[in-house]
């Protein structure tokens, strides 16, 4: 799915998507673990696998070298989801190691996870992920 670069951020952010998430989909480093978090549920929004598999770390459950079939995996949940909306509930920032906490607010109901991200050299990658709270329908 492309949106416009001055469409509103699928990240619910209230930023425009240039301002936001579009640069860290273009190759931009996230600074941070939230900012990677973001970038990331605005990748599953838009379709973008390749990314999420881009920032996701080896130890992670999901972690295949067979690309082509998790890429399709990725596309098939972004394709039957409607992503309507992201709530920052924590944040821990820390050198090596944080945490975000949020709610995902899909089509078929909504999800808590906490998690966890490691920075390998320069760049923040999403570890893993435990629901803390599901709603769904």
């Amino acid at each position: 799915m492309k949106i416009s670069p001055n469409a509103p951020c699928p990240c619910h952010s209230g930023e425009k998507y240039k301002k936001c998430c579009q640069p860290y989909h273009k190759g931009i480093l996230a600074s941070n673990a939230l900012k990677l978090m973001r970038s990331r549920y605005s990748a599953f929004a838009m379709e973008l696998g390749e990314y999420v598999i881009r920032t996701t770390h080896p130890n992670n459950s999901d972690y295949s070298c067979e690309t082509a079939l998790w890429e399709k995996s990725i596309l098939d949940f972004s394709r039957n989801n409607e992503f309507s909306g992201l709530k920052i509930i924590e944040f821990i920032e820390g050198e090596e190691v944080a945490y975000v906490t949020f709610q995902a607010i899909l089509s078929e109901g909504s999800f808590t996870e906490k998690s966890r991200f490691l920075k390998v050299d320069t760049q923040w990658l999403y570890e893993s992920g435990a629901f803390t709270e599901t709603d769904f329908r």
